[in-house]
């Protein structure tokens, strides 16, 4: 069973904690100069309403709508998650039309080449951008490490069977309610 994070609504503030965790993770920057502007591409969206938030992410799907739309293979199954090669990414953006949950989007960067040893700009690179779970990050998913609720939670297989079994008590016991009034 491939991992997911689980966002619990009920107990999500909005603060965008998770957000800032997630670029700070994937730029390698420790400060605020990884927040500026084009460089702020977090691979979770918290969604606010008037009644609820909660960050959109990922769900690495079994059977993953986006690597089966990928027309370059880029998208691909690694350690129990989807990931996304971005030197196969051609920035067509089917995954992005593929994903049910909204959690794909396509960025922009500068492409930066370097000719003769001199290192350029040259044009835009596009990439499709998801939650990866900080696969290479050896503590796990930023976003839930700094969660000030605990809203978040990696789900794997036990934590799944934890939560269907505490589900179906739930449901035999008010079933058994329901018979004895």
């Amino acid at each position: 069973m491939n991992r997911f994070i689980v966002a619990e609504a009920s107990k999500c503030i909005g603060c965008r904690t998770c957000e800032v965790a997630c670029v700070l993770a994937h730029t390698g920057k420790e400060d605020v100069e990884a927040l500026a502007g084009r460089e702020f591409n977090p691979r979770l969206k918290v969604l606010k309403t008037l009644t609820v938030s909660a960050p959109v992410t990922c769900h690495h799907c079994e059977d993953a709508p986006c690597v089966n739309a990928c027309p370059s293979h880029a998208i691909s199954y690694r350690d129990s998650t989807v990931q996304v090669d971005q030197s196969k990414c051609l920035g067509c953006k089917t995954c992005v039309v593929a994903c049910p949950f909204g959690a794909m989007e396509v960025i922009s960067r500068p492409a930066i080449r370097s000719f003769a040893g001199i290192v350029v700009a040259d044009g835009v690179t596009a990439e499709a951008h998801k939650c990866d779970l900080c696969i290479d990050r050896a503590a796990g998913p930023a976003c839930v490490a700094v969660c000030p609720t605990d809203a978040l939670h990696v789900m794997d297989e036990t934590r799944l069977a934890e939560t269907r079994a505490r589900r179906q008590l739930r449901s035999a016991l008010e079933a058994s309610n329901v018979d004895a009034a």
